[in-house]
């Protein structure tokens, strides 16, 4: 039996699902979201067995949600070939990865009042939902992470906010802090392989903030740190030399909304008029969203308008999938590596 042989049987039985979770959604996801999940699943792994590659834009508190247990290996096996994610999502993997058992759990917090929150808040715990982060573990990323800046800026040598937790995570320095396994952590598995990233708005992010006092008192300088205008023309170039090398082209998976999508999908008609280049739409679309569709809300748009913005065509597979990303995803992560 010829090597192509064996990798097209291997591809067919990797999109039949044979994996315990693969084989229950299979089996058990038959209709409405349940359909579209099991359906968008397929046509994912469809386009990676084509040779196409995957782009996923990430919002939320994903990181903090320790979504990471399965997309760490997600970017191990190929899965995933680019990144656009929320400053809080880069930095709080990195957060969970060195303090995760100092995190506080609040499985009530629905029941929380004003005043149990300021309590929170006077002991040193942010609330994500129903995790508290310590506030420790931001000023010890804080310390390590600022001397890199302030090297980098007495070295002439800009970078991206990205960049910076890669040479923090590929140093070393982190390890003898690590709590969780290291196995979990996606920014981890990311810096590896130098994966792609781009993240649109970093400033908002507690890190950030950190980056903008320090420039406010004049202890940095804002042009040390590459910015968003400069992250749009590193996905440009990045989308236009991936895109001609995947033969079907890539795909976009989102979740959440906001600017961690709205960033990176706008990037095919920023080409295409304001470049004037060719260049491939976007070869797939799913969407993990809890914003139902409804008047002028982007997050809530259906897959179609965005045709009318030169980013989807006609006959791109298109799902949306209107339920928790904390449970869709890791669902859809393991069907794809067949779990």
């Amino acid at each position: 039996m010829s090597r192509n042989s064996i990798t097209g049987t291997a591809q067919k039985r990797q999109l039949r699902g044979k994996g315990t979770i693969s084989s229950f959604i299979n089996h058990n996801f038959r209709h409405f979201n349940a359909l579209v999940l099991k359906d968008a699943s397929r046509s994912y792994s469809e386009l990676l067995a084509k040779g196409g590659k995957m782009f996923l834009a990430m919002a939320g508190a994903m990181s903090t949600g320790e979504l990471g247990i399965t997309l760490a290996e997600m970017i191990r096996r190929g899965k995933i070939h680019g990144i656009s994610c929320t400053g809080a999502n880069l930095e709080e993997d990195v957060f969970n990865l060195v303090a995760g058992k100092d995190y506080v759990k609040v499985p009530h917090y629905r029941d929380l009042s004003p005043e149990q929150e300021r309590e929170l808040l006077k002991k040193g715990l942010n609330r994500v939902t129903d995790t508290c982060i310590p506030q420790d573990v931001m000023y010890n990323i804080e310390d390590k992470i600022v001397g890199l800046w302030k090297n980098s800026e007495k070295t002439g040598r800009r970078k991206f906010p990205h960049e910076f937790f890669y040479e923090l995570l590929l140093s070393g320095t982190l390890k003898k802090h690590y709590q969780t396994d290291p196995a979990n952590s996606w920014m981890l598995a990311a810096a590896q392989k130098n994966l792609p990233i781009f993240v649109p708005g970093w400033e908002d992010s507690t890190l950030g903030n950190v980056y903008a006092a320090k420039c406010i008192k004049g202890e940095l300088k804002p042009g040390t740190m590459k910015g968003g205008i400069e992250y749009m023309m590193e996905l440009a170039g990045w989308y236009s030399r991936t895109s001609a090398a995947a033969r079907p082209g890539i795909g976009f998976f989102q979740i959440g909304g906001g600017i961690a999508g709205d960033f990176p999908i706008c990037v095919v008609p920023m080409i295409t008029c304001d470049l004037r280049k060719k260049v491939k739409m976007w070869s797939y679309f799913c969407q993990i969203s809890d914003s139902i569709t409804s008047f002028g809300s982007y997050s809530g748009a259906v897959p179609n308008e965005k045709i009318t913005w030169g980013k989807l065509d006609v006959d791109t597979p298109k799902f949306v999938i209107e339920s928790d990303a904390t449970i869709v995803a890791p669902l859809m992560f393991s069907y794809i590596l067949d779990r």
